[in-house]
């Protein structure tokens, strides 16, 4: 069911929003060469916890895995899809592309962002991969209004990544967000997706776009640890994502 938000919890969810995206800024700042994953989870936490805030993901609970996630910040490595869970023995090395996914609540309400970032300097093909999930987020999020269909979404964001010669997860997607981390409806990345509705975009209605994309082909598998999703074929994969709401004139994006 979906569940709208007034023009005042949109303006608190913004709120929120632009403190989550300065944490992600500044967590950016630290990705180098010989740092850890569990140093940027740190970090984050460290700032989540200054802004009087909550990381959504610390201790979040899903149906596929038998733990829970144990940090506030995912961090997914070269072939790691989403989900990648950090630790102090997991360094960065030069070349990597490394994705940050990170979630909020402030105030009572939930964000949710990702960016994927470049560890010192990486080949052309891992610019490109980077360069076409960002192009393809930037080319769903301007589908967004009311009157407009879940499928002008996927259907933006799969043309931008396969003209470029990439794959589009198709087992993952976006979702609503605000009242809880995940809420309806899911927002694939891709049309026609399998069992979801093609549902008209209201006012109020505010969604996570998400488009994971990947070098090589769409299908991922879950490693042992129940969270990290990787490429089925060990190939780069790339993620962006930004809250946004559907408003009167169009759409706001509320984490930046």
């Amino acid at each position: 069911m979906i569940k709208y938000k007034t023009k005042e919890q949109i303006k608190t969810i913004a709120e929120g929003g632009k403190i989550l995206s300065k944490i992600m800024d500044l967590v950016i700042e630290k990705v180098k060469p010989g740092i850890t994953t569990g140093e940027l989870n740190d970090y984050a936490e460290k700032l989540i916890e200054a802004a009087g805030a909550e990381g959504s993901f610390k201790n979040y609970e899903a149906a596929w895995a038998e733990s829970v996630y144990p940090a506030a910040l995912c961090v997914s490595v070269n072939d790691e899809v989403v989900h990648g869970i950090p630790t102090f023995d997991r360094k960065l090395e030069a070349g990597d592309i490394v994705g940050l996914d990170c979630g909020l609540k402030y105030k009572g309400l939930f964000t949710d962002m990702a960016r994927t970032v470049a560890v010192g300097k990486i080949s052309p093909a891992a610019k490109k991969l980077m360069s076409v999930t960002q192009e393809a987020l930037g080319a769903g999020i301007k589908k967004v209004k009311p009157g407009n269909k879940l499928s002008d979404i996927g259907k933006a964001i799969q043309s931008v990544v396969e003209k470029n010669g990439f794959t589009v997860v198709r087992q993952l997607c976006g979702h609503g967000v605000g009242f809880a981390a995940h809420e309806d409806p899911q927002v694939p990345n891709y049309w026609p997706a399998y069992d979801t509705r093609d549902l008209t975009l209201e006012v109020g209605m505010v969604i996570a776009i998400e488009p994971m994309v990947n070098a090589g082909g769409w299908e991922v598998d879950t490693l042992d640890d129940g969270w990290t999703i990787v490429t089925a074929d060990e190939s780069l994969s790339a993620h962006f994502e930004h809250t946004v709401a559907v408003t009167d004139d169009g759409f706001k994006i509320l984490t930046k």
